[in-house]
């Protein structure tokens, strides 16, 4: 599956779309895939501060539970409350109506330290 060209990518299968100092971060397709039906997500309280790559919740699906990282730092300024109901949301629209949280970005450059889309497509494969 062809990545969407206007996200960045963690290797650990998360994309971030930044819109001036605001990201809005979800779990890519592939993770999302591979996890199976997802039952909770544990997000980051509104407010936090968190680090580029940190650990911040979880993801649990009826496979597995998955730790959860941010692709960038920055402070938490809202979360998907409709995942609290819905959290197969994040299976049905990985890039859309299931994304995770919005950070508002500490350090722009931390962008360099992401990849691609070809570069994570290159590195998502089953």
């Amino acid at each position: 599956m062809a990545q969407p060209a206007d996200l960045l990518y963690s290797k650990e299968h998360e994309w971030v779309k930044i819109d001036g100092d605001v990201a809005t971060v979800g779990i890519t397709d592939y993770a999302q895939n591979s996890l199976g039906d997802i039952v909770y997500v544990e997000l980051p309280k509104v407010g936090k501060k968190i680090d580029q790559f940190g650990n911040i919740g979880v993801v649990e699906s009826v496979k597995a539970v998955s730790d959860l990282f941010t692709p960038i730092g920055g402070e938490v300024i809202e979360v998907n409350a409709g995942l609290d109901a819905d959290p197969a949301a994040v299976n049905r629209e990985p890039y859309g109506a299931g994304w995770l949280f919005k950070v508002k970005v500490a350090d722009p450059s931390q962008k360099s330290n992401l990849l691609s889309p070809s570069d994570y497509e290159a590195i998502a494969v089953d």
